[in-house]
C-alpha cells in the first residue's frame, strides 16, 4: 500500500485535529482526566453522538487514552496521551489567537465566551494540569 501523500505538512495537522470539537476536547483534558458525562456537561452544544465519535477518532490516533475501570457501574475516563500532550503549545497558541481575534471583533471578550473552566484567568485551581 502506498503511503498518503499531501501538499503541506499543515494537511496532516489537521486530518488529525480537524473539526469543530477536538481541539475543544483536547483543551478541556490539559486540566485532567475527563469521563464522557464531564465533557458533555463542559461543551453542552455537542451531541453525545459526536462526542463519542471525535473521541474514537483520537484514541485511534494516539491522541488521548481511554482508561476503563474494571467496576460497577463501569467507569470510563479519558486523558491526553504522552503524544497527545505534545499539542499543548499548539492548542495554548490557538486558544491565545482566538482570545485576541474576539477582543478584535467584539471587544469584550466576556462577552461572547462561555463561562466554563477555559475561560477563567488567574485563578491557580483552574490552571492546566503539568505531565508528570
Amino acid at each position: 500500500m502506498q503511503p498518503k501523500k499531501y501538499n503541506i505538512a499543515v494537511e496532516a495537522t489537521l486530518e488529525v485535529l480537524g473539526g469543530k470539537w477536538k481541539c475543544v476536547i483536547l483543551c478541556h483534558l490539559t486540566y485532567g482526566k475527563k469521563r464522557t458525562s464531564d465533557l458533555r456537561r463542559l461543551m453542552p452544544n455537542i451531541t453525545q453522538k459526536m462526542l463519542t465519535q471525535q473521541l474514537r477518532e483520537l484514541e485511534e490516533d494516539g491522541i488521548v487514552e481511554r482508561i476503563v475501570y474494571n467496576q460497577v457501574p463501569p467507569k470510563v475516563e479519558y486523558q491526553l496521551s504522552e503524544y497527545g500532550w505534545s499539542l499543548k503549545s499548539i492548542l495554548d497558541s490557538l486558544c491565545a489567537w482566538g482570545e485576541r481575534h474576539i477582543i478584535r471583533e467584539y471587544g469584550d471578550k466576556f462577552a461572547v465566551l462561555e463561562d466554563n473552566i477555559l475561560n477563567k484567568s488567574g485563578n491557580k485551581e483552574l490552571e492546566p494540569v503539568t505531565r508528570e
